[in-house]
């Protein structure tokens, strides 16, 4: 099933967001919004080689990222509650 994969594929993405979160050394340094468009214009690109549309790919991907985003913040702020509280 389709969704299924997708499910998983994003699951994998989930945790390297978490990775990241506890890699960071400050909150500062979670949202580029440079490398956010470098993403996106990666996954047009790629989208238009697969025959996606960009109409698709863009508002997808970008949704994605931001609420990786907000996953990472999440993450970043339990890490360190977690280690002032040790």
């Amino acid at each position: 099933m389709l969704d299924a994969r997708l499910v998983a594929l994003m699951a994998v993405r989930q945790a390297y967001v978490e990775r990241a979160a506890r890699l960071r050394m400050a909150r500062d340094q979670i949202k580029d919004q440079s490398w956010v468009e470098e993403v996106v214009s990666k996954v047009i690109a790629e989208g238009k080689r697969a025959s996606l549309s960009a109409n698709i790919a863009e508002p997808v991907w970008r949704t994605l990222i931001e609420v990786s985003i907000a996953h990472q913040f999440d993450a970043f702020g339990r890490r360190k509650a977690f280690r002032f509280a040790a």
